[in-house]
């Protein structure tokens, strides 16, 4: 009874507040403008990247996300921003889209909270097009060995405070893994955020 109503009253609040601090949305700022066509936003969450879309290249906006609380408050963000967007409650192993319809997916700081992200890059190669692009940022495993060590004794603990967020998943293993080819890639500690969860990879990925 307690998770449940932490999940429900407490946790989008949280994660709304935690994610949308000024390193972060700058970081949003460098790939979500790039964004075009039909476009399918994974992990939508409370729509914090939606103040940053570039209205005049949206054919099609759809944002999936397993949380009906986030995704109220991504609907009203919509609203506050004058954008359309096609709200799909649901996990990203299973989109109700068809398949070869999406020409950009974005997905910023989503990857560490998927259970299987394995499965659910899969499908969402199913849903690109054979050219479409994948703009990712998202916050992963440090460099250093020590802050590297403190990722891994913190996480059990990180993941069930903040809705089963890990902080130490190489990102950009997993991407290759899941059959995505790296084009850009750029990486560094963002700036007046703590290093075990302040680690940054974003970029562009294509089939």
């Amino acid at each position: 009874m307690i998770k449940k109503s932490y999940e429900k009253y407490v946790l989008p609040k949280l994660l709304d507040c935690c994610c949308s601090t000024k390193p972060i949305n700058y970081q949003r700022k460098k790939i979500v403008p790039n964004a075009s066509g039909n476009i399918l936003e994974i992990g939508i969450g409370s729509g914090l990247n939606l103040p940053f879309y570039e209205k005049s290249k949206i054919n099609n906006l759809y944002g999936i996300d397993p949380s009906s609380e986030l995704c109220d408050m991504a609907k009203k963000s919509a609203s506050d921003h004058e954008i359309d967007v096609n709200l799909l409650i649901n996990g990203a192993e299973e989109i109700e889209l068809p398949k070869d319809s999406i020409d950009t997916v974005v997905m910023t700081y989503t990857l560490c909270t998927i259970p299987n992200p394995i499965e659910a890059l899969k499908e969402i190669k199913r849903v690109m097009k054979a050219d479409a692009k994948m703009l990712f940022c998202e916050h992963g495993t440090a460099p250093d060995k020590n802050i590297l060590k403190w990722q891994n004794r913190i996480n059990p603990i990180w993941g069930k405070l903040f809705g089963g967020c890990n902080i130490n998943r190489d990102i950009p293993s997993i991407l290759k893994e899941s059959g995505f080819k790296i084009n850009t890639l750029d990486q560094m500690y963002l700036p007046s955020t703590p290093k075990i969860v302040g680690y940054n990879y974003w970029g562009e990925a294509t089939n």
